[in-house]
């Protein structure tokens, strides 16, 4: 007698979108806001959270992350609360994940070991540079010393850690990269998020640089300062399993592998998406209009639109192709209903493959580190939904 396969385990995103100030590179839903109602809050979140619950109930849940904003500004004990709902509308994986950005400044760590009392068993510390002079650049309010006692005080508190670093700097040399990076190596974290300096619309940067007054580094020097990072991190043994997250073994991030691997996942708060079932969700962004909608509706979609089977095949393969795993064009074509086929275009997989660029083993697609430089361009030409 044969049984229905277990359904996949579900990850949950919690938004909270409140910052003390908005970085000049930063173009994640984040507010500044002088007051915030946290009861107000509490009572939002827990509704919309109730409402995603009763759609997807019955599945497991293998990995929250509170994300921003800043959730390591939100109070514990709203985070314990969020944690204890999650639990009761959902089965906790027994190795459940439990993620919360933080920002690296003495307050935020006086914190930590609430945070971790609340349920949180992994941090994701915003440390963004090693040297004083790039932090006042980047906006940041810490600097090295009060962002390296933070990182102090969460390897001792938490049992999982990541910390992010940008790089590609304007005016930062190979030279200065390699020395930043060797002193992040040599603290020993499982996992680092390590991003080059991109300029995105609508930020303070953004308009630095069309009045001239800042230059972004040269691409193809950014190309140097990755290929460098990879150098690095795959000697220190914490090696690239995405574009830009690196990981000891079996330290990788769950919750984001969700996403990678097409995953569904339910997202609650100002801004977030999700998906489940074959269809995107998406809260409304202003903090503002999301409350207003939870107090009319019970909840803060904004939309929900069914994706087609070719939607969801393109999305796979566009996240997928992210992961130094690649993609199993198997899956995809279960998951979407696209026929194997139809997934690629097979003339432009041996052409790239030929090149160097891709590699393909049985449905098993993958792109090569040479590659990774070039996947903006390759995606287009590989996706032939």
């Amino acid at each position: 007698m044969s049984t229905a396969p277990a359904p996949e385990p579900l990850a949950l995103y919690i938004h909270w979108p409140f910052c003390v100030s908005k970085c000049p590179y930063c173009d994640f839903n984040s507010h500044v806001r002088e007051g915030i109602d946290a009861d107000a809050w509490r009572a939002a979140l827990l509704a919309d959270m109730a409402h995603e619950a009763a759609l997807t109930g019955g599945r497991p849940l293998s990995s929250i992350f509170f994300g921003g904003g800043t959730p390591s500004l939100m109070p514990p004990a709203l985070v314990e609360a969020l944690i204890a709902a999650a639990q009761a509308h959902w089965r906790f994986a027994p190795d459940i994940e439990i993620t919360l950005e933080a920002n690296p400044n003495s307050v935020e760590a006086a914190r930590f070991a609430d945070l971790a009392a609340a349920g949180v068993n992994r941090v994701s510390l915003g440390l963004q540079a090693l040297e004083d002079e790039a932090l006042h650049f980047l906006g940041r309010a810490h600097d090295v010393t009060e962002g390296l006692a933070a990182l102090d005080t969460a390897q001792r508190v938490f049992g999982r850690l990541s910390f992010d670093l940008i790089y590609a700097r304007p005016g930062q040399s190979e030279a200065d990269w390699q020395a930043e990076l060797a002193r992040a190596l040599a603290f020993g974290t499982g996992h680092l998020s390590l991003y080059q300096l991109t300029i995105e619309p609508g930020t303070r940067f953004a308009t630095l640089v069309a009045q001239g007054k800042l230059t972004p580094a040269d691409p193809d020097h950014g190309a140097t300062l990755y290929e460098l990072t990879q150098a690095m991190t795959g000697a220190a043994g914490i090696p690239a399993y995405e574009i830009s997250n690196h990981a000891r073994p079996g330290q990788e991030s769950r919750h984001n592998l969700t996403y990678w691997r097409y995953g569904d996942y339910a997202g609650i708060g100002p801004g977030a998406h999700g998906r489940r079932g074959g269809t995107a969700t998406l809260r409304h962004k202003k903090p503002e209009n999301w409350m207003n909608a939870v107090a009319r509706n019970g909840h803060g979609l904004q939309n929900e639109e069914p994706l087609l089977p070719e939607d969801q095949a393109r999305e796979a393969l566009l996240m997928g192709l992210r992961l130094g795993e690649g993609v199993d064009l198997e899956r995809i074509a279960a998951r979407s209903g696209v026929p194997l086929r139809q997934l690629v275009d097979t003339e432009a997989v041996t052409q790239l493959t030929n090149l160097g660029l891709v590699r393909q083993t049985g449905p098993r697609l993958q792109v090569a580190p040479a590659g990774m430089l070039l996947l903006d361009a390759i995606l287009p030409e590989v996706v032939a939904v």
